[in-house]
């Protein structure tokens, strides 16, 4: 049996809480490694924490400047020198193009590395399929996650999510929120078929449980209506009257709803609300307005209509809350349109995956506070579009 295939099977039969000391084991076996770590992207994307059991702890590391940092940006393996002849290697642990962390592992000498980067660089996929099975069975990594305590209502809001990050032959996709660890109630959501793509960008309303409880109910609704096989107007019609059963018109929802034609370019879009969409194409960064039509959830019955939107091969689309286009600096001055266009122009050879964390970071010099007083959510949309072979 060869190396990789003894790794793969040793992760697979793996029980959840052990895939580390199963990497370990088989990554010193086969490979001869040493030092073996996996870390996981914490929610805030500001560093790398590590999976271990206490009293074997390391201290996490920085996202923005470490080597295992360099690997997880760039989403390719990097290599390092580890001293006495040996070499480490930072390898990015993704499934699908959502990235979850990095596993270091250091081999005995620069040349071994550079023959096994790319079978470890596998071994690393199969890891992160791993940990997304072994999350419906243990907190392990999930925990490993946390730089400090969510609030009950970001817990329920990470865990509505689909992932941070998404990739296809014909987009690639990434989307972050903020606070990480006290968000209220803005969300997004995707799901892809073989020719489809949706898409939703909710900005949530209230604080704490209660917008937490509303986008949950919302999320679900939509969904509900999605996996029945119902368009995305009839999807936002039965969420609104879900909505507006519970609340009779207390409380509502703002959302931006796309459904991409992946072979046309085409999406049929629904606008309910305040999300914003943003576009670069050409190297301009201009606003994209729809027809506004009424949040979901404001009255007992909303008929909604879809617009027809088009996509060229290059675009960049970046949607974002108002918690990110209406935020005010100290002195009052409202982000807007124009700081974000320079936001997103400046990120512009960033890939999908980094440009929200970029823009929320930029976000922060603006606010002039650490810690923001509203949900701030980015979605960042590259289209690639679909070859034709033909």
């Amino acid at each position: 049996m060869n190396r990789f295939v003894a790794a793969e099977r040793a992760l697979r039969t793996a029980a959840p809480h052990e895939l580390l000391d199963a990497v370990r084991a088989v990554l010193a076996d086969q490979y001869g490694g040493e030092d073996v770590e996996l870390f996981m992207a914490d929610y805030g994307l500001t560093v790398l924490q590590p999976v271990s059991v206490l009293p074997h702890t390391m201290e996490p590391v920085s996202v923005h400047n470490s080597p295992a940092g360099r690997a997880f940006g760039s989403q390719e393996p990097y290599r390092e020198d580890a001293g006495d002849g040996r070499a480490r290697l930072h390898l990015p642990v993704s499934v699908r193009g959502d990235r979850l962390g990095v596993l270091s592992v250091t081999l005995p000498g620069d040349d071994p590395a550079r023959e096994r980067e790319s079978e470890l660089a596998e071994i690393a996929s199969v890891l992160g399929h791993e940990v997304m099975v072994a999350e419906r069975d243990t907190d392990l990594y999930l925990q490993a996650r946390r730089r400090d305590r969510l609030t009950l209502a970001a817990e329920m809001q990470w865990q509505l999510l689909p992932g941070r990050s998404s990739s296809r032959p014909e987009y690639e996709l990434g989307a972050q929120l903020e606070p990480a660890y006290a968000i209220y109630g803005d969300n997004f959501d995707w799901s892809a078929t073989a020719d489809h793509l949706m898409l939703y960008v909710t900005n949530g309303m209230g604080e704490g449980i209660e917008a937490s409880l509303l986008t949950n109910l919302v999320i679900n609704a939509l969904r509900n209506a999605r996996r029945a096989g119902i368009s995305i107007a009839d999807q936002a019609a039965l969420a609104d009257q879900a909505v507006y059963a519970h609340y009779q018109g207390r409380c509502y929802l703002s959302v931006l709803m796309f459904d991409f034609d992946l072979a046309a370019g085409r999406a049929s879009v629904v606008d309910a609300g305040s999300p914003q969409l943003l576009r670069l194409r050409d190297g301009k960064v201009e606003r994209v307005s729809f027809e506004a039509q009424l949040p979901l959830g404001m009255f007992e019955e909303t008929d909604y209509v879809v617009q027809d939107f088009q996509v060229e091969p290059g675009d960049r689309l970046v949607c974002v809350s108002d918690g990110v286009h209406a935020v005010a600096s100290p002195k009052g001055e409202t982000y807007g349109d124009a700081a974000l266009a320079r936001a997103i122009h400046a990120t512009r050879l960033l890939p999908a995956a980094e440009v929200p964390r970029a823009i929320l970071r930029e976000l922060t010099g603006h606010r002039g506070e650490a810690v923001p007083d509203d949900d701030a959510l980015v979605m960042c949309l590259d289209w690639h579009g679909r070859r034709d072979d033909g």
